[in-house]
């Protein structure tokens, strides 16, 4: 494994024995590394979809079906707002959606809260954990507030997901390896036998594989969670499903790993507005498989084929977005703006800037296609 495709982050050191004096100079309660650390803090000011066309967070670009609003609606109307939550059905009908059991279902306050319960009760402090980059800033998150220490293979253009330095990479102390199929921002899928085989490699690892875009790319590993004791499948319904506002998420996984995490997972932590509104949407997926198949088989390729017509060059992606690396990006993303056309800037792992591009439907697609060529010249 070589030092260009791997990056090992290191905890800094903690010396108990000064923790006294420590706790003097800074009269802080907390962990000294979790008053070090950054929030993530994602540019969320400003952004409205009555006026903004918000193709920068790989959102549905289109509201909720006429059903979950009404379900909504007949909830707060029914004056039930001073009960707690009761989760019902929701599980099962989650399940169902999956084809698989309930007792391997767990509904989450959006998947970021599956995340963080998957590190907080696999991983101890000085743990390892393998997370290749560059991927959602959350992983990186949780598994800081634990104080592991983070490994890093790089994705490339051209390979992809970094299968062998991820494989190069175990050791006795790895007990966490993040694969998100597809990756953010890259939309990178990672196949079956690839994760099955990391997951063989490293048993004593929780292997967390995100599938935040599962409804995009039909691929999962979500029916093997019987036979690999150690694989932990998240996913939400913020993408596809359009609902990231009333955050609702669930982890797959064995029936033993499910009840573990029960015990930590608080008991009202889903809120009931996700319930009402995830059980109306799974209760009518037509809504959200037209659009899915409309992104996917209408806007994609006419966005990738403007791309490919224009010599820009851009990352192959399984999801509803991509990241593109136009010549000026920033004067890309300025003209973008003059039209209230949001869309994401990320920098790849060499430091060059990029558009990361959520694609909507085709009206909207072909409208940001006109911006855009006005823009960006002929080659």
């Amino acid at each position: 494994m070589t030092q260009e495709n791997t990056l090992r982050i290191l905890a800094p050191p903690v010396d108990h024995n000064d923790h006294d004096n420590k706790a003097v100079q800074t009269m802080s309660v907390f962990k000294s590394h979790i008053a070090a650390m950054s929030a993530y803090a994602p540019p969320l000011e400003g952004r409205d979809p009555g006026q903004h066309l918000l193709l920068d967070f790989n959102e549905r670009t289109l509201p909720v079906s006429p059903q979950v609003r009404q379900a909504l609606l007949d909830y707060l109307n029914n004056d039930q707002l001073q009960m707690y939550p009761n989760y019902g059905e929701l599980t099962e009908r989650i399940a169902d959606y999956n084809g698989i059991s309930s007792n391997q279902v767990m509904i989450t306050n959006g998947s970021d809260q599956g995340i963080d319960l998957i590190i907080r009760a696999s991983c101890r402090e000085g743990d390892e954990a393998i997370i290749p980059g560059p991927s959602f800033a959350m992983y990186y998150q949780c598994a800081k507030v634990e104080n592991l220490n983070i490994i890093e293979p790089q994705y490339t253009r051209g390979e992809g997901f970094p299968a062998q330095a991820v494989m190069d990479a175990i050791t006795p102390a790895t007990r966490l390896i993040v694969i998100a199929s597809p990756n953010n921002p890259s939309g990178t899928a990672v196949s079956r036998e690839t994760i099955i085989k990391i997951t063989q490699a490293a048993p004593n690892a929780a292997i967390l594989v995100d599938e935040c875009y599962f409804e995009y790319t039909q691929t999962t590993v979500s029916d093997q969670v019987n036979d690999t004791p150690n694989l932990l499948v998240t996913r939400t319904f913020s993408k596809t499903w359009g609902l990231p506002s009333i955050r609702l998420g669930y982890v797959i996984s064995s029936p033993e790993n499910i009840n573990a995490l029960l015990n930590v997972r608080g008991p009202y932590d889903v809120n009931q507005f996700a319930v009402v509104a995830a059980t109306a949407a799974l209760a009518h997926p037509e809504y959200t498989e037209n659009y899915v198949r409309e992104v996917m088989t209408v806007s994609k390729p006419l966005f990738e084929a403007f791309l490919v017509d224009k010599k820009i060059a851009f990352w192959p992606s399984a999801a509803n977005f991509l990241w593109t690396f136009p010549e000026d990006p920033d004067t890309v993303n300025r003209h973008l703006q003059a039209h209230n056309i949001l869309v994401r800037p990320k920098a790849d792992q060499q430091g060059r800037m990029g558009l990361r591009i959520t694609l909507g439907n085709r009206e909207q697609t072909e409208h940001l296609i006109r911006v855009l060529d006005e823009v960006i010249p002929a080659p």
